[in-house]
């Protein structure tokens, strides 16, 4: 789903689902999936949701459900009953849980991008009785982690699909993101040192400019630190480095493009900065293994069976 607006593209995918009792008998059974992209002073959410999961006239909201939302840029606000009102920053994680009220939205000067999920079952209340989880843990800092971001859209794509035990496979992913989360923030991976500090903004600068007019060594510095030890402490917090975090991004940024508008193939190569067509459809293929071309026409297929 996705709304196309003069000068940003307003882009939500969003699945409400409705779980068999066979699905939760494994234990974890997902009840939505989706992202927004939401650009700085414009309204928030950009549409309504099913009966249920409004938030009210005061903006608070209290769901039946546990939801897991990861905030990938800007900046904004969460809180809820248990949980004092806080600004949540890119690479945040809050927790909504089920009964409990909360609220949350991006800052307008900024706006910001957001994943959920939502889900129940006994694996997730088990956690909650056992103590592994309480209600004063709403929020983790962990940063910007492809791999989880990535895990949403793999569930998002599956639910699409709806093909038989896709419930089974989404909620394994999920107990994946899960596992992830809990362990950057057991082992503080993500913390408040200058040098992560350094590295988060330099995540937020290379995806806003996106291959533009900067590079890494420009980025290192505006931060005002050597591109030697910018390039080693990417590699060390991030996995990967600054470079392939590039790579990853404009092909994540070309396939969400492919999907969500009519743009021809041309002007997505000239949107994400490549010298020609024929240079885009080549990164394009060495990294998903179809043209530009084959994949959309292999989505736009798959979507119209979904609703055929």
């Amino acid at each position: 789903m996705s709304k196309q607006h003069a000068e940003n593209s307003n882009i939500e995918k969003i699945k409400y689902l409705q779980p068999t009792q066979h699905d939760y008998s494994w234990g974890v059974a997902i009840t939505t999936v989706g992202c927004q992209y939401i650009p700085a002073k414009e309204k928030y959410p950009l549409s309504l949701h099913p009966q249920g999961y409004n938030f009210a006239k005061d903006g608070k909201r209290t769901l039946n459900e546990y939801q897991l939302v990861y905030i990938t840029r800007g900046a904004g606000y969460f809180e809820s009953s248990s949980c004092s009102k806080r600004r949540i920053e890119a690479g945040c994680v809050f927790i909504l849980y089920p009964g409990e009220w909360h609220s949350y939205y991006p800052d307008p000067s900024t706006g910001w991008d957001e994943y959920w999920i939502g889900f129940n079952g006994n694996n997730i209340d088990n956690l909650i009785r056992n103590g592994n989880i309480t209600f004063k843990q709403c929020v983790f800092n962990i940063g910007i982690d492809n791999h989880i971001t990535d895990a949403y859209n793999e569930i998002y794509d599956t639910v699409c699909e709806a093909q038989k035990g896709y419930q089974q496979l989404a909620s394994g992913i999920l107990q994946n993101i899960l596992g992830r989360v809990y362990y950057k923030a057991e082992n503080h991976v993500h913390n408040d040192s200058y040098i992560s500090r350094i590295i988060n903004q330099a995540k937020t600068i290379i995806k806003e400019d996106l291959g533009g007019q900067k590079s890494l060594e420009d980025i290192a510095r505006e931060l005002n630190v050597s591109y030697s030890l910018f390039r080693r402490e990417f590699r060390l917090q991030c996995g990967i480095s600054p470079g392939q975090y590039c790579q990853e991004l404009k092909v994540a940024k070309a396939k969400e493009l492919l999907r969500s508008t009519n743009l021809s193939i041309a002007e997505i190569a000239k949107k994400l900065h490549f010298e020609c067509l024929g240079q885009f459809s080549t990164f394009f293929r060495k990294r998903m293994g179809v043209p530009p071309l084959e994949y959309r026409k292999r989505i736009s297929h798959e979507t119209s069976a979904e609703y055929a």
